[in-house]
């Protein structure tokens, strides 16, 4: 903590004097953990490390994500916070944007993150928080912008998917669905180029031309994100649909599931499950393989960890239903109702939770969990 605290009053250092251990124990006159260990004993759960954040008086922790090996805190001031999430020490710290300023997502790709701020795109180094690029877009987008090896590809509002090389940001070439429906999510390899629209379509291009491969069609507009795994991509539609499909011709999906209400975003996967969560009922998983139904959780929120075929779910309330795959059912919940902020984690069976003033735990499983 102290490395964050030095780096909030001496901005005009490098951030590199601050790769420091910033993990911290609660002391006396501390607030309370968000998780008491007799809780955490309960739940099969142990602490991996803890911090608070140096959030100033009328600031507060807006949300937490993952990229790659750090844990990044953004505050409702645009301020950003990085700490490598196995050990819990700080990266770096700044500030992101001006406080107010829209921020379309932060993606990354290899040694670099991404981010639009306003209109201006920027690449950041992911260990010092050195600003490496700025680039002003000239245009409003729809959805984050996502880069391969040469090209970025940004989907405008005006229903284009923009295309410039990534070595010098001239465009190259513009493309578009033929109905110039809205782009809703766009994801890119060095060998392909998917983007969805609002029209329901999936449409898959070359990365360094307009020539289409394939196209899908949904009867619904399509949620951001879609995921990638192997040569399959799984995507959910407002059609109340999850489907998966092959990346070599995705005319006809492999399978499709219907979901019991609209959608309003696309689902998480792991190894063998795809979890998805559905509009005012829950959190529900679905065989990755043959699109079965496997279980849900009601008032299931977010998927924060998977772990030995388990499945850590917190609902709106702040419970933390234990969910096991292998039997389709409930094992145990607990209450993390005082944790407001969370993080999903699809790489390994981390826990990261948060509250708004910017305490934040990493838990992770015990070997042997409790069970009903």
């Amino acid at each position: 903590m102290l490395s964050l605290l030095l780096h909030r009053l001496l901005p005009a250092v490098s951030p590199l004097f601050f790769a420091l251990p910033c993990v911290c124990a609660f002391g006396a006159g501390a607030p309370q953990p968000l998780v008491s260990p007799g809780l955490l004993e309960h739940a099969g759960l142990q602490t991996v490390w803890k911090t608070s954040l140096p959030l100033k008086q009328d600031e507060r922790l807006g949300r937490l994500f993952i990229l790659g090996d750090s844990i990044y805190a953004l505050s409702d001031q645009n301020y950003i916070m990085s700490l490598n999430r196995q050990k819990g020490n700080s990266l770096f710290s700044r500030k992101f944007a001006p406080a107010g300023f829209t921020l379309l997502g932060v993606e990354s790709y290899e040694d670099r993150l991404i981010a639009v701020v306003g209109s201006r795109l920027i690449e950041i180094d992911p260990v010092s928080g050195r600003e490496m690029s700025s680039n002003q877009l000239g245009i409003g987008l729809t959805c984050p912008v996502v880069r391969n090896k040469g090209y970025f590809y940004m989907a405008g509002a005006d229903s284009r998917l923009r295309v410039f090389r990534a070595q010098d940001h001239v465009k190259v070439f513009e493309a578009a669905a033929e109905n110039e429906s809205l782009i809703t999510s766009v994801i890119a390899g060095d060998d392909y180029v998917v983007f969805a629209t609002a029209a329901g379509n999936v449409i898959c291009i070359t990365p360094d031309g307009p020539r289409r491969l394939w196209q899908f069609d949904a009867e619904a507009a399509i949620l951001s994100p879609i995921v990638r795994d192997g040569q399959s991509l799984f995507l959910a539609s407002k059609d109340t649909h999850v489907y998966k499909l092959r990346m070599t011709g995705g005319i006809r999906p492999i399978w499709k599931y219907q979901t019991a209400a609209i959608l309003d975003r696309g689902p998480w996967l792991t190894r063998d499950v795809v979890y998805q969560y559905v509009n005012d009922k829950g959190v529900t998983a679905i065989d990755k393989a043959g699109g079965k139904f496997m279980w849900d959780v009601p008032g299931g929120t977010d998927l924060l960890a998977e772990a030995e075929g388990r499945a850590y779910v917190i609902t709106r309330q702040g419970e933390l239903f234990v969910m096991d795959n292998k039997v389709m059912k409930r094992l145990y919940s607990v209450n993390l109702a005082a944790a407001s902020k969370y993080a999903t984690n699809m790489v390994d069976s981390n826990i990261y939770i948060a509250d708004e003033s910017g305490q934040v735990m990493c838990l992770r499983p015990v070997k042997q969990g409790l069970s009903e």
